[in-house]
């Protein structure tokens, strides 16, 4: 039985066994998107938290213990963007192969330029991250340094398939080149326009494309906004003449509305995340949306 194996084998009538699809989790669905994209069939993914959720505040339910335990990889946005729950999901999940520091855990943002790093931390001062602010996918060439991360650490873990992640990267890259020329055109002519957001999310898309974030609706990271605030944001909307208030849909826009009435300045509701609205199916149409509602917002 032995040598008849052998011999089908030699004949391409017995294939190998196919290898093992990927099992990987991720906190995010940005990093989902980009991890089918370098991936593709070799990975299957799974995003704990959805587009429309504020990822600060996901909790660590079972079901992702579960999820967590049956993965080969598992990959954090980093930044102490998950600081509250992804420590008690990875114990949850008796899984010894995705602890930090170990080959199945990565953290997307090694490599990150970070902004806004503190120069001290203190509860005074809200939801504030000590090693930077962690939104920085919105950057599209951030994101070529979360896909190189990752399609580095998947060439790690499937050897044998590195090649098709290296070359996935490759196209993901030009990708990201070609549609940088047409984000920017769409937006050069706004360049250098001061903006209001909500929450801090906006910086790393802000320092990318030329604009300056000079306050936001929360008087600190996640602290509401209080009525005192919001009168000395409209003073700081007047004065500066700003036309547009940047309001991620993970948040009401109430406050903005506030604004807005009392200034004439223009909200703008954009998704800061994959799936944050249906039409961003793919990290891609993601930008696509948030450049276009910019652009729009400040078309009179």
């Amino acid at each position: 039985m032995k040598k008849l194996i052998i011999t089908l084998f030699l004949l391409g009538l017995v294939m190998p066994a196919q290898a093992k699809t990927i099992n990987v989790v991720t906190t995010t669905t940005d990093l989902k998107s980009i991890t089918e994209y370098i991936g593709k069939e070799k990975v299957e993914v799974y995003s704990l938290g959805k587009g429309n959720q504020n990822y600060h505040f996901l909790s660590a339910k079972p079901s992702y213990m579960v999820k967590a335990k049956k993965a080969n990889l598992f990959i954090v946005n980093g930044l102490d963007l998950e600081i509250g729950y992804v420590s008690l999901i990875l114990e949850g999940s008796r899984n010894p192969n995705i602890q930090a520091g170990r080959k199945g855990y990565l953290d997307a943002s090694e490599g990150i330029a970070r902004l806004k790093v503190p120069d001290k931390v203190d509860r005074s001062m809200g939801d504030i991250h000590p090693g930077g602010n962690p939104h920085y996918w919105i950057d599209p060439l951030n994101a070529k340094i979360i896909a190189s991360n990752i399609a580095g650490r998947l060439s790690e873990i499937a050897p044998q398939d590195a090649s098709l992640f290296k070359d996935n990267l490759g196209k993901f890259n030009r990708r990201i080149d070609d549609k940088m020329k047409d984000w920017t055109n769409l937006l050069a002519p706004y360049k250098g326009e001061k903006l209001i957001s909500y929450h801090q999310s906006w910086i790393y898309f802000a320092n990318r494309f030329g604009f300056e974030i000079i306050g936001e609706l929360e008087p600190k990271p996640g602290v509401p906004p209080s009525p005192t605030h919001l009168k000395s944001i409209v003073d700081l909307v007047n004065t500066q003449k700003v036309k547009e208030i940047l309001n991620e849909n993970i948040y009401k826009d109430d406050a903005a509305r506030y604004v807005a009435e009392r200034t004439g300045a223009k909200v703008v509701t954009a998704p800061i995340s994959v799936g944050g609205v249906k039409e961003a199916k793919d990290y891609f149409s993601l930008m696509d949306v948030i450049v276009r509602n910019v652009a729009k917002g400040f078309q009179r």
